[in-house]
């Protein structure tokens, strides 16, 4: 397997980035964070990626900050550089933000091991599908340390009070409590997994890409406009999506009851 921090493979429209440090449980180095911020602003604005799916290697998905990593920012810290936890800390945050943002749908499967960096992107993926024997957690304040970027998106997941909880006491919960909290979207045993998938793959692809980028900016700015601004952008992207290419086929389509053209693209491979 190559020694790359991330493996990408793209196929039908589907970027997979698989995090690539399965002796380590995929733990979070910063060139890993470097080459998943790389991954993903070099497709952001490729319309024909319509999906990124996050994964780990070797079954696991992410056991968190890599300790080797903190290790070189505190060698910084004594050799004068006042700034080197905070930026080493910061870049993560980075990286989540891009997520939170992608254009693209980005889909996580969560598998083993999913604990503090690896909640964190659960969380700002659109749709997180996990096995049930997942094993979750945030085992910072267990360390001395605070889950400083990952607290403001697992808030906004699932809430101040389950958030509370999950950070202020370590607690370690599975892929089924994960869903039950709203971490992932869906639970299923292991063996099942890929199959579920699969069908959510496709279901994403039934959706107009373009459609589905102006409908991830509108919700995403719910959190952050007014709730009249919010409106007033949700009628202009709902004017120009249906005199758009895309509305046109997809009134076409309904009509005619045959799929549109963006559900049936790649089939033939």
């Amino acid at each position: 397997m190559s020694d790359s921090p991330i493996l990408q493979e793209l196929h039908n429209g589907i970027l997979q980035l698989t995090l690539n440090r399965p002796e380590k449980r995929n733990a979070m180095s910063l060139a890993m964070v470097e080459a998943l911020l790389g991954a993903l602003t070099a497709v952001a604005e490729d319309h024909s990626v319509r999906t990124i799916v996050m994964r780990g290697a070797g079954g696991h998905f992410c056991a968190g900050g890599d300790i080797s990593d903190m290790a070189q920012a505190r060698q910084a810290a004594v050799a004068g550089n006042a700034h080197s936890f905070r930026d080493f800390n910061r870049r993560f945050g980075t990286l989540l933000s891009q997520v939170n943002e992608q254009p693209q749908t980005v889909m996580c499967v969560a598998e083993k091991t999913v604990l503090g960096g690896g909640v964190g992107l659960a969380c700002v993926s659109d749709i997180t599908l996990s096995s049930n024997e997942a094993h979750y957690g945030l085992p910072e304040t267990t360390l001395g340390v605070v889950p400083a970027q990952i607290a403001p998106f697992l808030v906004q997941r699932i809430g101040l009070t389950n958030t509370r909880y999950l950070a202020l006491t370590g607690a370690r919960f599975n892929g089924t409590d994960a869903a039950r909290l709203g971490v992932a979207h869906q639970a299923v045993p292991a063996a099942e997994l890929e199959e579920v998938l699969t069908a959510t793959l496709k279901r994403v692809r039934q959706c107009a890409p373009y459609a589905n980028r102006a409908t991830k900016a509108l919700l995403f700015n719910t959190l952050n406009n007014p709730l009249q601004q919010v409106l007033d952008d949700g009628a202009d992207a709902f004017a120009a999506a249906v005199q758009s290419a895309e509305g046109a086929e997809g009134t076409l389509a309904f009509m005619q009851k045959r799929p549109p053209a963006w559900a049936t693209e790649g089939d033939e491979e």
